[in-house]
């Protein structure tokens, strides 16, 4: 697992320092893990605080590829922040989640569905209309109370907090995550 972390790592980074003129364009390594469909979250952060999170929630592309364009995207088109500058590369730790097949999570109501989410392991997608929206299982960090979770992730889609209807939809995927620990050398 150190290699394949170390791979996907360095894909991340190489594709974020290539396409702000500071490295070499990325080559992939031919490995058929990376060359099948995958998909890919890629969270940057900056002292210990977000910089920048986007992700693929289907796998429409090779994995090396995927993995790629999600780094070059939360450095520069996470519309919450400015785009990443080279100068701040250095202090720029880079995480890599590589998403599990997604299971629908069959629940009658929301306490049905407070009662099968799993702390700390479920990512989570809401789905209600043409409203989506994910939580990776990270944010149980931040968020470790699960009608909090469920609460936040309602409102990230744009629904409000309280909401539950027969038709929403729950998805829940697990995660292999890779991260460098505060930036390129460590």
């Amino acid at each position: 697992m150190p290699e394949r972390s170390a791979i996907v790592l360095r894909i991340a980074r190489a594709a974020i320092e290539h396409t702000l003129g500071v490295g070499a364009q990325i080559r992939l390594p031919p490995e058929p893990w990376l060359e099948a469909p995958g998909c890919s979250f890629v969270t940057l952060r900056r002292g210990g605080d977000l910089r920048g999170c986007i992700g693929s929630l289907e796998a429409h592309r090779p994995l090396g590829e995927d993995i790629a364009a999600n780094a070059v995207a939360a450095a520069l088109r996470d519309r919450r922040f400015p785009p990443v500058a080279a100068f701040e590369l250095p202090s720029l730790a880079v995480e890599v989640s590589l998403l599990q097949p997604s299971e629908p999570l069959e629940c009658t109501d929301e306490d049905d569905a407070m009662r099968q989410l799993r702390p700390g392991i479920d990512g989570l997608v809401i789905e209600y209309g043409s409203s989506r929206a994910t939580f990776l299982p990270q944010v149980w960090e931040n968020l470790p109370d699960t009608p909090m979770f469920l609460r936040e992730l309602k409102r990230k889609a744009g629904l409000p907090a309280g909401f539950w209807h027969a038709d929403l939809r729950l998805r829940r995927y697990g995660v292999e995550k890779h991260c460098e620990r505060n930036g390129p050398d460590e």
